[in-house]
């Protein structure tokens, strides 16, 4: 009798297929609800037999046929809907009947005892993976996706693009593009910025950063790797002397890449990611890349910290709020190591709603001078994030938040008697003062519907000893080489502030126009004049070395203006 009932629904839907309902999703639902009719009549045969359990079989197997004879009764409902609907031309209602055909069978799927949750890997350093749950496991007792409970797109350092523009189970591509003109009201004569880590040329259109890669995920094993083409690919390597020592240029093996990693995804707590390779820094809250950033130039507290890290991290997300994320890397942004020792580290990110974001990150133990052995680094940095208004349908103020970064580190160690020893603190038996203290605080605001951006912002450093100072590139000097021109000796001072004014255009999430006015300074000379910081006859001698009758035009201060076109698909 039901194979019956069926087959004549089966032959009704194959008959009726230019009414608009697409005959293959029906009659998978015809085709699993006969399978699953003929399962609980196996299973009821079986239980029959099994007089040990047969009480509690009999319960439920007459549950499930109940439950699959109003999933028939609903069916022909919607065949009679269909066939009342079709007889006056109606083509609307009919794709509507097919949703509710759909629904019917994954309600039979369910009630059929298939397990229905799917399994995903994770595709971010901020999410975890949503595997696949036993089958006695429902969807009510499910773990929460971490940081999934809202929309933290609006983040400084986030992504703004609240979906892929293509995805797939094996792959999710990713594509950014960085181009940016520079104005200089110096006007330097050979176009060179010194002293920032997105900023390079002035008066110049200029490729920073082409970035092609994405996210691969299948089976709880994660990679990641994303290039960088363009100016980061020479800027970027040029601030990392732990290539220098050993052999095999590390720097030349790197420099196109900016994250490239593997790792694995357990299914506990609320996810747990092992990566291995080189990833992001989340130091100074500013991401690496300018399309997540509310800002261009970032203050001195982002933009002399850590772009990346290569070594090991774990991923561990005690609850949809909370990770904490242990790392093991070759030293402060450096490819290998610079001694003998490595560095540790690690983060905690805490969002307990959509509005609030804390992070803190800790960095100890490496010895992070190259050929100094024995001078050990420390650093904190912590930020809060906070969105306080946010009005998504405004055509005037639609959002408005605010970011708050406080960094503090030091370095110990050497040797005194060489002249390399330093302490935090300042002692005349072990050596000056060598320290980092700073701050950078940002206001956003978004206008209609967030198609406008507007951040005004800024922050200062102190650091005796200059020991994370961004060298000036004087005479094609390196982070490996120095210059005496500029030096990096235990206690020399530098103080410096910025500020900046930034507005964005963004007519899609995935682009946004940018133009940026900063205005930047310091106690000492460092950034460049007219006269530049390169040689009439370019760069001579061994990087950073003295030049009998020339010296780079140092000045106190800079003010430009920045215009940038941001891509990320």
């Amino acid at each position: 009798m039901q194979g019956n009932f069926f087959i004549r629904l089966f032959t009704f839907v194959c008959s009726r297929s230019k009414a608009g309902v697409v005959p293959m999703a029906i009659g998978s639902l015809i085709l699993f609800a006969y399978c699953a009719d003929g399962q609980e009549k196996q299973k009821t045969a079986v239980s029959e037999s099994e007089t040990s359990a047969g009480s509690s079989s009999s319960v439920s197997n007459a549950a499930l046929l109940q439950e699959l004879g109003a999933m028939r009764h609903r069916i022909e409902q919607l065949e009679a809907q269909i066939k009342a609907e079709s007889s006056v031309g109606s083509d609307a209602n009919p794709a509507a009947a097919a949703a509710d055909l759909q629904a019917s069978r994954e309600t039979l799927l369910a009630t059929g005892g298939v397990s229905v949750v799917g399994s995903t890997s994770s595709k971010s350093a901020s999410t975890s993976t949503s595997a696949a749950k036993p089958e006695s496991q429902t969807a009510s007792t499910a773990k929460a996706e971490p940081f999934a409970f809202a929309d933290f797109t609006w983040l400084n350092g986030n992504p703004r693009t609240k979906e892929p523009a293509f995805d797939s189970k094996f792959f999710t591509p990713e594509i950014r593009a960085d181009v940016d003109y520079t104005y200089d009201f110096r006007h330097p004569q050979d176009d060179t910025i010194s002293g920032s880590s997105e900023v390079f040329r002035a008066n110049e259109v200029q490729l920073t950063q082409m970035g092609v890669g994405g996210d691969f995920h299948y089976d709880n094993v994660r990679a990641r790797f994303m290039t960088q083409f363009g100016m980061y690919s020479t800027t970027t390597p040029r601030n990392d002397s732990s290539y220098s020592r050993g052999q095999w240029n590390l720097a030349d093996a790197y420099r196109y890449l900016s994250e490239a990693y593997g790792g694995y995804h357990f299914d506990a707590l609320h996810g747990i990611n092992v990566d291995a390779g080189i990833f992001m820094s989340y130091v100074g809250l500013f991401s690496y890349y300018n399309f997540d950033n509310w800002a261009y130039q970032p203050s001195y507290v982002s933009s002399n910290t850590p772009w990346f890290f290569t070594g090991v991290r774990t991923q561990i997300f005690l609850s949809d709020k909370l990770k904490i994320e242990p790392w093991f890397v070759n030293g402060w942004q450096s490819y290998g190591r610079f001694n003998n020792r490595p560095g540790i580290g690690g983060q905690i990110l805490w969002r307990p709603n959509g509005k609030l974001s804390i992070l803190g990150n800790q960095y100890a133990l490496g010895e992070d001078a190259l050929g100094v052995k024995g001078r050990v680094r420390y650093h904190t940095d912590d930020s809060i994030q906070y969105k306080y208004y946010d009005d998504p349908t405004s055509t005037r103020l639609s959002k408005a938040a605010f970011s708050l970064t406080g960094d503090a580190g030091c370095e110990h160690g050497g040797d005194a008697q060489a002249g390399t020893g330093v302490s935090c603190a300042g002692n005349s038996a072990k050596g000056p003062k060598q320290s980092f203290l700073g701050f950078m605080l940002y206001n956003r605001l978004w206008f209609d519907k967030d198609l406008f951006g507007l951040t005004l912002g800024g922050g200062r450093i102190n650091n005796p000893g200059r020991y994370l100072v961004l060298l000036p590139p004087i005479n094609g000097a390196t982070a490996t080489s120095g210059t005496p021109y500029f030096t990096e000796n235990p206690g020399d001072q530098f103080k410096a502030w910025d500020a900046s004014a930034t507005v964005d255009y963004m007519p899609s999430q995935y682009f946004t126009w940018r133009l940026e006015y900063d205005h930047r300074a310091a106690n000492v000379p460092y950034f460049a004049g007219p006269g530049g910081v390169t040689p009439p006859g370019g760069n001579t001698g061994a990087p950073g070395s003295l030049l009998p009758g020339w010296a780079p035009d140092l000045r106190n201060s800079e003010n430009r203006v920045t215009g940038a076109i941001l891509v990320k698909f």
